[in-house]
């Protein structure tokens, strides 16, 4: 399983928000190439870099510095936030990153995303879809969330989703369940290996909740391909080094 650090940029700064709410928001003192530094030298792979600026008002300000992580790490960095357009995509691109995560465009023009992978390859792409558990229709569904969340899908639930973007090539999904977003509370297994289970071939990261070293040993053993983790890490819950022997564990 890969881990994924998680680095939220406001204004320069490393922040965590809980639960995506812009009015809970907490800033850390380490500067973002430091804190990127430090977990590169843990021995991270890859970085997930969220651009909260652009993911609210689709500002660029914060690009020059991810791309200067880009230049300056021997890491790979998958980015989000404020993916709106192609010319978002090739600026991300552009600025040296491995991967793009596309959030809320990719749940409400799936056929434009589709498209996208088809131009940039699925290697290249990120679907991320972050839901809540509602009643909709009589029955308890998976439904996607836009905007920084502030917006409820009115059309398809997570997996009637997910089954129109794996026809179109999806390979990367990063799904969050939005309860547990920074509530240091344990990741949604059960979420988890229903997505296991429905789309076996899917690259699946797991995102949200996790406190303990356990839960990262428990998603393993369910085959989850990826993990990221922000809050944790940045609140000293546990040690990158240590995460990261866990999660390199062959499977059993």
């Amino acid at each position: 399983m890969i881990l994924y650090p998680a680095i939220d940029i406001i204004n320069g700064q490393c922040v965590r928000l809980r639960q995506g709410d812009f009015q809970q928001q907490t800033t850390y003192q380490m500067e973002p190439l430091a804190l990127a530094t430090d977990y590169a030298a843990a021995g991270a792979e890859w970085l997930h870099i969220v651009d909260l600026d652009a993911s609210r008002d689709g500002s660029d300000a914060n690009l020059p510095l991810i791309a200067g992580l880009a230049a300056n790490l021997d890491i790979k960095i998958q980015t989000g936030g404020g993916v709106r357009s192609e010319t978002d995509i090739e600026k991300r691109l552009a600025a040296g990153v491995n991967r793009v995560v596309v959030g809320s465009l990719a749940v409400e023009q799936p056929q434009q995303f589709r498209d996208w992978l088809a131009d940039y390859g699925s290697s290249r792409l990120v679907a991320a879809v972050d839901v809540r558990l509602q009643q909709h229709d009589g029955q308890q569904r998976w439904l996607p969330a836009t905007h920084g969340w502030q917006q409820q899908s009115a059309g398809l639930d997570l997996f009637e989703l997910l089954e129109q973007l794996c026809t179109g090539g999806l390979q990367h999904l990063l799904c969050t369940d939005i309860g547990r977003d920074g509530m240091l509370q344990g990741p949604n297994i059960k979420l988890y290996q229903q997505l296991r289970q429905r789309f076996p071939n899917l690259s699946i990261q797991a995102s949200g909740g996790v406190a303990e070293l356990e839960n990262i040993a428990t998603l393993q053993q369910h085959n989850i391909d990826g993990l990221v983790i922000g809050k944790a890490l940045l609140d000293g819950r546990f040690e990158l080094r240590e995460a990261l022997e866990i999660a390199r564990r062959p499977e059993t």
